[in-house]
């Protein structure tokens, strides 16, 4: 049996219910979007979630979230919550999220890497300001952090780290190319390239040690507050899946067995084994 259909079985059976009592997991990007959906499916499955954002507070930033709405969310349904406001583009701020998580809640066993931001554009036009600033919160951060969390994880003798990926990771095939393959999207695609290389990486060194490395993307678009502030450079024929699969699908990966689920790159409704229809960037039409 496959690790999905093993990890799908438990979940429709209930097995996952609460499956997370008693851990403590670190959220990155966790005002809004697919990091508000994860950090609120694992505080309904009773971890204690630490909610790592530059957005602390409404009305301090563009796009709507903040770290205090979700925590109050989560509060008010009974789960733990506690913000840690960090702006992972900095790396001074990278260095207390760990201690600060620990601190507020206990040590972390569960990391959940998945703060990103891109700019669009054709690659030789990308500015190297902006260039730095995607690999420094999509790469360099998560290495950072995994760096701060794994060890106290190693001696405890249990973790999950989970690396939120991107179809555009993979390579089109070609040539000829298809149109969806000049997205605009190289850097972005460069730094999952290079943190899902991170994740297998990783998962091989932890072998055997009771840590998992995985990698989750999704299957087609999640229309989170970012999403839709780039909506131009979306195309028309994108098929959009549920707000709630990637939460889903990473409950399942942070529950599975550490020794048999780890060094994946997985992608949301695979995963899950819901139907959905290929548009840019499927597998089909990557490598």
């Amino acid at each position: 049996m496959g690790f999905g259909r093993y990890l799908l079985r438990r979940l429709s059976s209930g097995v996952l219910l609460g499956s997370m009592d008693g851990r403590v997991t670190i959220v990155t990007g966790a005002s809004r979007g697919i990091g508000r959906c994860i950090a609120e499916r694992f505080a309904a499955e009773r971890a204690a979630v630490a909610l790592v954002a530059r957005t602390a507070v409404p009305g301090t930033s563009s796009l709507p979230g903040s770290l205090e709405e979700v925590v109050n969310r989560i509060r008010a349904r009974g789960g733990r919550a506690e913000a840690v406001p960090a702006d992972l583009t900095e790396p001074e701020d990278i260095e207390t999220v760990v201690a600060r998580a620990t601190e507020a809640l206990g040590p972390v066993d569960t990391l959940v890497n998945n703060a990103g931001v891109n700019f669009y554009g054709p690659a030789l036009d990308i500015r190297g300001r902006r260039y730095a600033l995607m690999f420094q919160m999509m790469v360099h951060a998560p290495f950072r952090l995994c760096q701060l969390a794994i060890p106290g994880m190693v001696e405890r003798g249990r973790g999950w780290v989970l690396n939120i990926t991107s179809k555009q990771a993979r390579h089109p095939k070609g040539p000829p190319y298809p149109d969806w393959a000049s997205d605009g999207c190289v850097p972005y695609g460069m730094c999952k390239a290079a943190l899902d290389r991170f994740t297998t990486g990783l998962a091989a060194e932890l072998y055997g040690s009771g840590v998992s490395v995985n990698a989750l993307g999704t299957s087609g678009l999640v229309m989170t507050p970012g999403v839709a502030m780039v909506s131009p450079h979306t195309p028309d024929n994108a098929p959009v899946e549920p707000d709630s699969a990637m939460a889903d699908a990473a409950l399942m990966l942070c529950s599975a067995p550490t020794d048999t689920v780890t060094g994946r790159i997985a992608y949301s409704m695979e995963l899950l084994e819901r139907p959905f229809p290929d548009g840019p960037w499927a597998l089909s039409g990557t490598f």
